[in-house]
């Protein structure tokens, strides 16, 4: 057991370290100057020069990397090019957005997947299971931020106005303002990850139903509820909540969409946002932590 685990920690932290060599690479073939686009139009070529030398992107890629490297591990993200503060002074506090809602879309999303999917499996072959498959598999194919679009047009305040369009900071809201105003959001990152593991859950149920233990149960004069309780969902619903882990690193990706459309300052917008500015440190941290909890949670 140690060494299977063992292995599959040294994999991930592989696994880790080429998507930090990737992102790195990438990230100095993205359009733009940093300098330019931080001193603006009116810098002159030696104020953008001496300014780009200042963040040593001068340098050669692979002293850099190496540089950043050895910094990230001791968790030194390095300094915004903006504004020169820490990249975890914006990075931390941002996380914590995320990780909030990406736990309020995880409440609204499991216990409705589940029971949809057991349902599914009570009355296989019936309308409800058909009703259940199909919803599951077209709100499955649908993009975040379409299902976010359409969520808000139709519950935002354009039509029928019962919940905020836009999230933002909510800096100092109360819990309950926090729930409303990031209800859209999570909804629609639930919806889209309600089709997966609903079909899990069908799975393992109707193969729990069909198992000898099942049939025994039922043999002795236990009643249906009593089966269903102890045997069928303790045995059938453990490959959901097994895949269920694995959806973080998924759910994590859908926010970055979120978050820009619904204007929440989580990890997913400081990405985005990071990219369009040419803000390596940010958008370097962003992606190597979003990497790192995917790791976690599949481990």
């Amino acid at each position: 057991m140690l060494r299977y685990v063992a292995h599959r920690v040294a994999l991930g932290l592989v696994s880790l370290l080429l998507l930090s060599m990737m992102v790195y690479a990438a990230a100095q073939v993205l359009p733009g100057n940093p300098g330019r686009i931080v001193l603006g139009r009116e810098a002159t070529p030696s104020a953008v020069e001496q300014f780009n030398h200042a963040l040593g992107i001068d340098r050669p890629l692979p002293v850099r990397y190496a540089d950043w490297l050895s910094d990230a591990v001791r968790g030194d993200f390095g300094a915004n090019y903006t504004d020169g503060r820490p990249v975890t002074d914006d990075l931390v506090p941002a996380l914590r957005r995320s990780l909030f809602l990406a736990v309020y879309a995880f409440i609204l999303c499991i216990p409705i997947s589940i029971l949809g999917g057991v349902i599914a499996a009570l009355r296989r072959g019936r309308p409800a299971d058909r009703a259940i498959t199909i919803t599951g598999l077209s709100l499955a194919v649908i993009p975040e931020f379409v299902l976010g679009a359409i969520l808000v047009t139709l519950l935002g305040p354009a039509f029928l106005n019962w919940f905020p369009g836009i999230a933002g900071t909510l800096q100092g809201a109360s819990l309950l303002t926090r729930l409303d105003s990031l209800f859209l959001p999570a909804l629609a990152l639930a919806l889209v990850l309600f089709g997966y593991i609903a079909r899990m859950a069908r799975a393992g149920t109707m193969e729990a139903l069909d198992a000898d233990f099942t049939r025994t149960a039922t043999l002795k004069g236990l009643r249906q509820r009593q089966v269903l309780l102890r045997h069928v969902l303790r045995n059938g619903l453990l490959p959901t909540i097994a895949v269920i882990s694995t959806q973080v690193g998924y759910l994590f990706g859908g926010i970055v969409a979120i978050e820009k459309l619904f204007g929440y300052p989580g990890i997913g917008f400081l990405t985005v946002q990071a990219a369009q500015i040419k803000n390596f440190p940010m958008l370097l941290a962003c992606v190597l932590v979003i990497g790192v909890i995917y790791f976690v949670a599949t481990l």
